[in-house]
């Protein structure tokens, strides 16, 4: 996962933008493709007879003709290469085994990080994840890495650098370089949102001339920017923290140091709370567990639980008009384990906001959707985010860029 320099960045570059053009068309001729990645036919006969040599690509029939020979059609092989994605939460840790075309092959769920040590949690991470290799049949040398999204903000090489309370003892913990030790496979780190927004690119039909947001709530809220294709990371690969935008000046005191963040207000942890104190009976098992029988109760129509939910969906939908005001924004995802759950409350309040305020909606209007992938969304993005790392350009312009998200080499 190293970036090259000189003549091989530019090589990497169009092999990366063809590799994408490919993956995002499914099939698609070499004449096709000089034209979408904007580079010289001659170009794209030598990478792609590289690729084709690499096992990466497949010749796969041909296309109709328009007048002359058919072109032959070309495809990605799914099962060249595999990434495995992990989102690491104190509510449960959700991963995945991801071939090249973004199909998964085997999922499975651990308990949570909770206040377990850190260590004994990522020696039980490596333990399954050759487990689940083993299990699905995949070779080890086919395999890129393991991409891991945890609660932001992120910085390298000490992974989380400030957790939400239930998981101060991963606070610097080196996450990404004691994983790779124990797996003995690259790691690739990144902050939960911008990870479910790679994977909404990857495997979710965003065409990559869209900006769009994927606003991820899972215990938490924040979100992930794509733009033209283009992961917004900021200068610390923390950019999207809408979840600590502050919506109420005199709020009350939130985990990350401010008041009146659209988190403490609106997230997960305060609606449970918030039910809780209205008499809701509750399990008090997890957060996550517990909102997700708020959101339950609230589908059948139980009038607290709607009003807590209508509420959290008002300060959820201020966070989405911030985003596409700010970013002039085409579309927002609604993703993570709570929209699972509770999307489809959610879904209409934001719509409505954006419509009704959204700065440039005589222009155009922002579409909302809830996710196909939002249980997993995160652990599914960890697993793109290795597999773009193979496919990433290094140069402007070029399709999906990821920049430099945190990286562990193999030991």
């Amino acid at each position: 996962m190293s970036t090259p320099t000189g003549s091989g960045a530019a090589h990497a570059s169009s092999r990366a933008a063809i590799l994408d053009v490919i993956r995002a068309a499914g099939t698609i001729s070499r004449v096709h493709l000089a034209r979408t990645a904007g580079l010289s036919a001659p170009t794209v006969s030598t990478v792609v007879r590289r690729l084709i040599d690499d096992g990466l690509v497949l010749e796969v029939g041909h296309g109709a003709s328009t007048g002359g020979k058919r072109p032959t059609l070309l495809q990605l092989d799914p099962r060249a290469r595999y990434a495995v994605g992990v989102h690491l939460d104190h509510a449960g840790l959700s991963c995945v085994i991801s071939d090249l075309g973004g199909t998964i092959v085997d999922r499975w769920r651990q308990p949570g990080a909770g206040s377990d040590d850190p260590r004994d949690v990522v020696a039980r991470i490596a333990r399954d994840v050759d487990a689940h290799l083993a299990d699905a049949g995949v070779e080890p040398a086919r395999v890129l890495g393991i991409g891991v999204a945890s609660p932001g903000p992120i910085a390298r090489p000490t992974g989380m650098t400030l957790t939400p309370p239930p998981m101060r003892r991963w606070t610097e913990y080196p996450l990404a370089t004691s994983l790779a030790d124990a797996s003995g496979l690259p790691v690739v780190l990144d902050n939960d949102a911008t990870a479910a927004a790679v994977g909404e690119y990857w495997c979710g039909g965003i065409d990559t001339s869209t900006a769009f947001a994927a606003l991820y709530m899972g215990t938490g809220i924040g979100a992930g920017i794509v733009l033209d294709g283009t992961v917004l990371r900021g200068a610390s690969s923390n950019a999207g923290e809408v979840g600590h935008i502050c919506v109420e000046v005199d709020g009350p005191p939130c985990w990350c140091g401010g008041e009146g963040c659209v988190e403490v207000l609106a997230g997960p942890t305060a609606v449970v709370q918030a039910a809780r104190t209205a008499g809701v009976d509750l399990p008090g098992r997890t957060v996550a567990e517990d909102f997700a029988v708020v959101a339950g109760l609230a589908t059948r129509g139980d009038a607290v639980p709607v009003r807590l939910l209508l509420d959290s969906a008002r300060y959820v939908a201020v966070a989405a008009q911030t985003l596409a005001n700010m970013l002039d924004l085409e579309a927002v995802v609604l993703t993570g384990p709570s929209f699972a759950v509770a999307g489809a409350l959610y879904l209409p309040v934001v719509e409505e906001r954006l419509a009704r305020s959204f700065f440039a909606r005589e222009t155009h209007p922002t579409r909302v959707a809830v996710s196909a992938n939002a249980p997993e969304a995160a652990a599914i993005g960890a697993a793109a985010l290795v597999l773009q790392s193979e496919l990433s350009p290094r140069r402007p312009g070029l399709r999906m860029t990821l920049d430099e998200p945190t990286t562990a080499p193999a030991p």
